[in-house]
């Protein structure tokens, strides 16, 4: 685990100072990508972070020449429940590899119906209704509190919706709505459901939000692909969720994942023109002096350039 880890250091210092253009795409999500036709695998790396272990061991690849690094949220097999991802360390061990653009692909129910299951929705808006969740790489001696207003990259999403567009399945896609993420694992009571759709919500999953939230955090653009599986419970006549259902539903759209990602990937290497590069500029308020080096050297790959 030390030599991959230093292999990681070795990739992100050989990134240093190059063009945004050259650095890579994260890409948040199931395992399909390993079977995907056209991924180019080069290498498997453990990263090590100071909040713990990621989900898994990134997967370094490779579609059309761009390079990407894959990492399953769930980690292999699926094995991890929503609230036991540990999102702090996947988003700080993608900022480690020289990731500045993750684009995230996630299962989602409907709460609205004309958002059928298997369509795709780019949201623009989160709702959160976890509960304690590490949702945010400050605290211990710094304080910081980022513009979280638009919490998807404007032109990621835009560039991701249209990708979903051009896939040759003709998959509907949706720009724009909220996701709700809940805690989980358990899906809606039928009461929960009825009160999200009186809020105008779109789709309800269980991990985005925090992916987003942590991602601006490291100046990183993050945009999500919800595919949807059902209409959770609140549509009349419509069975209740069950696991059969979400997995014929979830192959279907594992397809569709990869679709989305040979389209998307293709539009992601240009220079950055957003915001997100620079969201902790004017958002951290501890003086310099008085964060503690501890917490200064856990977080020098975030903060490093704001407080010298």
């Amino acid at each position: 685990m030390e030599d991959r880890a230093l292999q990681a250091d070795l990739w992100l210092k050989a990134r240093k100072g190059k063009n945004l253009a050259e650095q890579r795409i994260g890409i948040l999500g199931g395992s399909g990508l390993y079977e995907m036709e056209g991924v180019k695998v080069q290498d498997s790396v453990n990263i090590d972070t100071p909040f713990g272990p990621p989900s898994d061991p990134y997967t370094i690849c490779s579609i059309d020449g761009q390079e990407m690094v894959f990492l399953p949220r769930h980690g292999e097999g699926h094995r991890l429940l929503p609230h036991e991802i540990n999102f702090r360390a996947n988003i700080f061990g993608f900022k480690k590899l020289g990731v500045d653009r993750v684009i995230a692909l996630s299962a989602v129910g409907s709460l609205k119906e004309n958002i059928k299951p298997l369509d795709v929705v780019v949201p623009d808006q989160f709702i959160d209704r976890t509960r304690g969740r590490a949702d945010t790489f400050f605290g211990d001696g710094i304080a910081a509190h980022i513009s979280f207003a638009d919490p998807i990259c404007p032109v990621l999403g835009k560039a991701l919706a249209e990708a979903a567009e051009n896939c040759p399945s003709d998959v509907t896609v949706h720009r724009g709505g909220t996701y709700l993420c809940m805690e989980g694992p358990a899906f809606s009571t039928r009461a929960e459901s009825e009160l999200y759709r009186s809020w105008d919500v779109s789709v309800i999953g269980m991990t985005n939000l925090q992916e987003a939230k942590l991602a601006r955090e490291a100046e990183i653009c993050y945009a999500t692909a919800a595919l949807v599986t059902d209409y959770d419970c609140w549509y009349e006549g419509e069975e209740e969720v069950s696991v059969e259902m979400l997995i014929e539903n979830l192959k279907h759209n594992a397809a569709t994942s990869q679709e989305i990602i040979k389209h998307a990937v293709p539009r992601m290497n240009g220079e950055r023109t957003c915001e997100c590069g620079s969201a902790l500029e004017n958002a951290i308020l501890t003086p310099p002096d008085q964060i503690p080096e501890e917490t200064r050297n856990r977080l020098d790959i975030i903060i490093g350039e704001y407080v010298k």
